[in-house]
C-alpha cells in the first residue's frame, strides 16, 4: 500500500470548524474511489496548512487520482496548489479490527 501526505498552505488561517465545513463538501468525491482505501483531511494546530493523508492500494491507483483537474480543483479550492509526498506502507496497525498487516 501507498500513503500519500497531501499539503497546501492556506492563504488565511483556518479553524478547525472552518475546515470542517470546506472538507465535507468535497469528502463526497472520494466515496467508492477506485483504489482509495481511507482518507483522513487534516488542518494544522496553527491553521496555516491543510490536506489529506490518503491510503491507496497502490501508487497507480494514487496518481489516477491527482490529475492535472485535480490539482487545478485543489487550487482554485483552497488557493494554493498542492504538494503531494509518497510513502510505502510496510506495517499497519489497525486497533479497530485488532490486527497487524505487513508486506
Amino acid at each position: 500500500m501507498i500513503v500519500a501526505i497531501v499539503t497546501f498552505k492556506l492563504p488565511e488561517r483556518w479553524t478547525v470548524a472552518d475546515a470542517a465545513s470546506v472538507f465535507r463538501s468535497t469528502a463526497p468525491k472520494y466515496l467508492g474511489k477506485a483504489g482509495l482505501v481511507r482518507k483522513h483531511y487534516y488542518i494544522t494546530e496553527a491553521g496555516d496548512r491543510a490536506g489529506g493523508i490518503y491510503l491507496w492500494e497502490s501508487k497507480a491507483a494514487a496518481e489516477a487520482c491527482y490529475t492535472r483537474e485535480w490539482k487545478a480543483m485543489v487550487t482554485e479550492k483552497y488557493g494554493a496548489s498542492p504538494d503531494i509526498l509518497y510513502a510505502e506502507v510496510p506495517v499497519s496497525v489497525d486497533n479497530i479490527a485488532n490486527v497487524i498487516e505487513s508486506v
